[in-house]
């Protein structure tokens, strides 16, 4: 057991959306003490090399404000470049959700997704990729009536959590001191249906046996369920202003 939760517990969990005015879906997604703000944009049209086919297209960019970290991080705007750890995470991003959304029912229009780290303790990514999803369905719900699509274009949920081998026991969700102290750290991207998109595994020390793999994607699985339970919840509160829907650690609804 660690600090305030046992192994297979999250951090406090919670997603408020339409918090943004001029965006077509927000949310804010709160784990634990790490805090990020998803936006989604549709804009008419698609990259050069998708004109003509029929098909959207989904983009998706990550920043971090410079004081969402303990020390200041200076804007990658401001040094000119991207780094290669934000060109990594939003290609992530971008990946993850393209995997669970029908482009070819899109027409010719780009769905621009923006996560940007306002406070940062380990899991920026994984939460990145959950509340995005959710603004991401927001966005979608809205284009809905011109669009006259059936159902929305979306084949599954999808939602992403860290695992990882912490003093020697797999723990879920691991914040910025055991992720910083694991021997093994590993990021899960699943659907709601358990179905993998990525999963990257580092062994920091020794390699680990499969068996380690598989216990940890079992435990994954644990988290995406109630994060998928949140997400959902989150997208049937509708309205401007909706308070935040969210789970404790151990999973039960937040009072």
């Amino acid at each position: 057991m660690r600090l305030g939760r046992e192994t297979d517990e999250l951090r406090p969990l919670s997603m408020e959306r339409d918090v943004a005015k001029f965006a077509d879906g927000s949310v804010i997604v709160r784990l634990g003490d790490t805090h990020v703000l998803c936006t989604v944009k549709v804009v008419d049209g698609v990259p050069g090399w998708r004109r003509g086919t029929g098909s959207g297209w989904l983009t998706a960019e990550y920043s971090m404000l410079p004081a969402a970290t303990a020390d200041r991080t200076p804007r990658e705007a401001v040094r000119g470049k991207q780094g290669g750890r934000t060109q990594e995470i939003q290609r992530l991003i971008g990946r993850s959700l393209r995997a669970v959304v029908d482009l070819g029912s899109l027409g010719e229009r780009t769905l621009h997704i923006d996560c940007d780290v306002l406070q940062a303790y380990g899991g920026t990514r994984t939460a990145a990729i959950s509340g995005a999803y959710v603004a991401l369905v927001i966005a979608l719900e809205k284009l809905s009536g011109s669009a006259r699509w059936p159902r929305l274009p979306l084949f599954e949920d999808v939602a992403a959590v860290s695992v990882g081998i912490v003093d020697g026991e797999p723990r879920l969700d691991l914040d910025y001191d055991e992720d910083s102290a694991a021997a093994l750290d590993m990021n899960v991207v699943m659907t709601g249906e358990g179905h993998l998109i990525e999963v990257q595994a580092t062994a920091e020390g020794e390699p680990f046996p499969r068996a380690t793999l598989d216990t940890l994607l079992d435990l994954a699985a644990v988290g995406v369920a109630r994060i998928v339970a949140v997400q959902q919840a989150t997208i049937a509160a509708g309205g401007q202003g909706s308070p935040a829907a969210g789970v404790t650690p151990s999973g039960g609804p937040v009072g």
